[in-house]
C-alpha cells in the first residue's frame, strides 16, 4: 500500500525500503484449483447464505463482474469472495466497534466461481457507511471489498467497488 499521509493507517503498511524479489516456486506460479471447493447453494446469495427466518434489510442489488487477463482472455473456475457491512454500516465481525445493528438475517460474506467465460455475481444488499477513527467526522462511503485469485496465489487482487455518488466520498483519503 502506497503512503498515503491523509489515510493515517497507511504509515504502518506501507513499505519503508526497497521492494526484494523473491524466486518463485512452481507451487507459487501455478496453483490453486479451486475444484475441490464445496459450495452451498446460497454462497452466491448473501439474501439467503445467512437466513435465521426472514431477509436482510437494505436496498437489494446485484453485483456481477467478469474475470478476464491483461487480454481480455477471460479466466474460468476462478474464485472471487466479497465481504461488506450490513446496510447500516455494521460488519459481522468480533472486532467490530461500530454500535449500528447487526441484521440478524445478514452475514455479509459470499463467494463464486467464475463459469466457462469467467462471470461471476451475487446477490446482496446495498452497505451503509460507518464512521472510521481516522480523522474527526471521517466516514468510510458505502463499499464492498473483494478478492479475486486468478491462475495462482501471486495473482490474488484484493480490491473495493464503490457506489457512483456516495456523499462521503469526501470525508475519505481512500
Amino acid at each position: 500500500k502506497a503512503l498515503t499521509p491523509d489515510y493515517k493507517t497507511s504509515t504502518m503498511r506501507s513499505p519503508r525500503q526497497a521492494l526484494v524479489s523473491i524466486p518463485q516456486s512452481v507451487s507459487e506460479s501455478t496453483g490453486p484449483d479451486f475444484s475441490h471447493l464445496k459450495f452451498g447453494e446460497h454462497d452466491h446469495d448473501l439474501l439467503l447464505n445467512y437466513n435465521h427466518g426472514g431477509l436482510p434489510v437494505g436496498e437489494r442489488i446485484i453485483l456481477a463482474g467478469r474475470v478476464c487477463d491483461q487480454f481480455g482472455k477471460p479466466i474460468p473456475h476462478t474464485l472471487v469472495e466479497m465481504w461488506q457491512a450490513n446496510a447500516g454500516g455494521r460488519y459481522r465481525h468480533k472486532k467490530e466497534g461500530y454500535l449500528a445493528a447487526l441484521d440478524p438475517n445478514f452475514g455479509g460474506f459470499g463467494r463464486s466461481l467464475t463459469d466457462e467465460n469467467g462471470f461471476y455475481h451475487f446477490r446482496t444488499v446495498k452497505p451503509g457507511a460507518y464512521p472510521w477513527g481516522n480523522h474527526h467526522n471521517a466516514w468510510r462511503p458505502a463499499h464492498i471489498p473483494s478478492s479475486v485469485f486468478g491462475p495462482s496465489f501471486l495473482s490474488r487482487v484484493v480490491t473495493q467497488m464503490y457506489f457512483p455518488g456516495d456523499p462521503s466520498f469526501v470525508y475519505d483519503p481512500i
